[in-house]
């Protein structure tokens, strides 16, 4: 009677060893840098600004511009240099008059992602019918680039947050973009730079972020919905209000791809080392 009791157990623990040895172990979310950040050092020397990113060991990059570069050109500096861009931000206006263009060069670039950061509007306070302007071209557009086998993401900037109904107008603009053709970039400074919670809005509607900017925003300071904040107001990610924990565990379950640092401080060169330190101790990777 004991010897089968044995073998059940030698069998248990065999299958259990072997499912430790073929589970694959879940990969850590990838820090990767969002190029506007060091927009000034590009001015002077493109080639000398992405060996300063290679410096850094980033691998994970989200395009600004092309800096005056043809989109294959660009690629092969990033490709040589160990970088692959995952993202860009285009115009509002290009989006709207040229998505197919837009979709070209973001795939010529090798991007997976196509993004937007600002709805053009002309008066201090963001409306509703400015809101329901950037949803019908985000609709549009990002019916094009769905076609064409990329994903786009609005980057809201915090001006969205004016209340409207029994909500605010970012909540009209996640009801009225189609999931899975228009969806979201969260840039957390952005969200807590107009009182809200990154945590909540995660929670609020799971699988909508698809990206995110890792930005922290200094202690003592005072926000605002107009979209507009001083660059020395942005600092590294873990001196600033961001509850870092709490954010990238959220962003874990709501279903977060990709994870560029933005940095528009002065200081950015400075502060990079001093984020990407702090986000490795979180458990990130470069």
């Amino acid at each position: 009677m004991k010897f089968p009791l044995l073998l059940s157990l030698t069998t248990v623990a065999t299958l259990t060893v072997s499912a430790l040895v073929l589970a694959k172990p879940e990969s850590a979310p990838v820090i990767g840098l969002q190029l506007y950040s060091l927009r000034d050092s590009f001015k002077a020397d493109v080639p000398g600004t992405l060996d300063k990113v290679k410096a850094l060991g980033i691998h994970e990059v989200e395009i600004a511009n092309l800096q005056g570069m043809k989109a294959e050109d660009f690629k092969q500096a990033l490709g040589s240099r160990g970088m692959k861009a995952i993202s860009g931000h285009w115009p509002f206006e290009r989006l709207d008059a040229d998505p197919a263009g837009v979709a070209a060069e973001a795939k010529a670039m090798g991007c997976t992602h196509v993004a937007c950061a600002w709805v053009p509007h002309d008066n201090p306070v963001f409306s509703e019918a400015d809101a329901r302007k950037g949803i019908a071209v985000f609709n549009k557009a990002g019916a094009v680039m769905k076609a064409n086998g990329l994903s786009f993401c609005y980057h809201a900037h915090g001006y969205e947050f004016q209340p409207f109904g029994e909500g605010t107008l970012f909540d009209l603009m996640a009801k009225e973009m189609i999931p899975g053709t228009a969806d979201f970039q969260m840039d957390v400074f952005w969200i807590v730079h107009p009182g809200q919670d990154p945590v909540k809005l995660l929670e609020k509607y799971p699988g909508r972020f698809k990206m995110m900017h890792l930005k922290d925003w200094k202690k003592g300071s005072r926000g605002n919905l107009q979209g507009h904040a001083p660059n020395e107001e942005s600092v590294a990610c873990g001196e600033g209000v961001v509850n870092w924990p709490a954010v990238l565990a959220a962003a874990k379950k709501a279903g977060v791809e990709h994870y560029f640092i933005e940095d528009e401080a002065a200081t950015v060169e400075a502060q990079l080392p001093a984020t990407i330190k702090y986000l490795k101790g979180l458990g990130m990777e470069l």
